[in-house]
């Protein structure tokens, strides 16, 4: 069995994933996935959210110590969650077994400008502290990390829900704005596999963000011709078949 732990970026958790899950695990037999929320977000909305990626580390950490997982795992991270697995894959390799990033950015990589495309900044401070209506903050998230040319209303109910549920406290998000600019990885290859898959589609996030770290490390690059940033979200598909590709890859014969 393999296991697989998936890492959401910032403020997003768990049900943002939606069914993706089942289906990877469906595509890829013998693999387990597993979901884990960093503290704020989520399940556990009510915790203080670290200040730093190398806190949120060990709290994913923590989170698969009380699940009973103790075997190397492999990483499925988007955006924030892929600089969490970053500084995972580098301060513990001995949990990792793989790891695959989805439309992040770092320093020393690339300039901020880059890392957080300047227009999107008063929307974001908007969403983070602008206290906005949930259906109002979703539908801007769809439009800031999706390039769908029309909003899925289904899939917008299920987020409108979940931030009803569970918000997301404005100082917890401000923290983990805080941890993602702060944060610089190191500059060396870790020690596992790496892929990264980019969106070419991405308003976020630019896509030569992922190209300056796959190039930097050594490692496997994949390009999505026109998703967003929300990669899975918009192609669930062509994620599920890069990486099953490059797990038969990484197989022994």
């Amino acid at each position: 069995m393999s296991d697989w732990v998936f890492l959401r970026g910032l403020t997003r958790e768990s049900a943002h994933w939606g069914d993706l899950p089942a289906r990877f695990e469906a595509a890829l037999p013998g693999t387990r996935v597993h979901l884990i929320d960093l503290a704020g977000n989520g399940l556990r909305c009510h915790k203080r959210s670290p200040a730093t990626v190398t806190d949120m580390v060990s709290d994913g950490r923590e989170q698969l110590h009380r699940l009973g997982i103790h075997g190397p795992v492999n990483l499925l991270a988007l955006s924030l969650g892929g600089m969490v697995a970053t500084q995972w894959l580098h301060s513990a390799p001995q949990d990792i077994a793989s790891a695959v990033l989805v439309n992040t950015s770092m320093r020393p990589f690339s300039p901020l400008h880059r890392r957080l495309r300047p227009h999107n900044l008063p929307m974001l401070l908007r969403l983070v502290v602008g206290r906005l209506p949930p259906d109002t903050a979703e539908r801007l998230i769809w439009h800031m990390t999706s390039a769908r040319p029309d909003v899925d209303e289904a899939v917008l109910a299920t987020w409108v829900a979940a931030r009803r549920q569970r918000p997301v406290q404005a100082a917890n998000a401000l923290r983990q704005l805080l941890a993602a600019a702060r944060f610089q990885a190191p500059a060396q290859a870790p020690q596992r596999p790496v892929l990264v898959l980019t969106s070419q589609g991405d308003r976020l996030v630019h896509t030569s963000c992922s190209e300056a770290l796959a190039r930097a490390w050594g490692c496997r690059l994949a390009r999505h011709p026109g998703a967003g940033h929300d990669l899975p979200l918009d192609d669930p598909d062509w994620v599920i078949a890069q990486v099953r590709q490059w797990v038969e890859r990484l197989q022994p014969g």
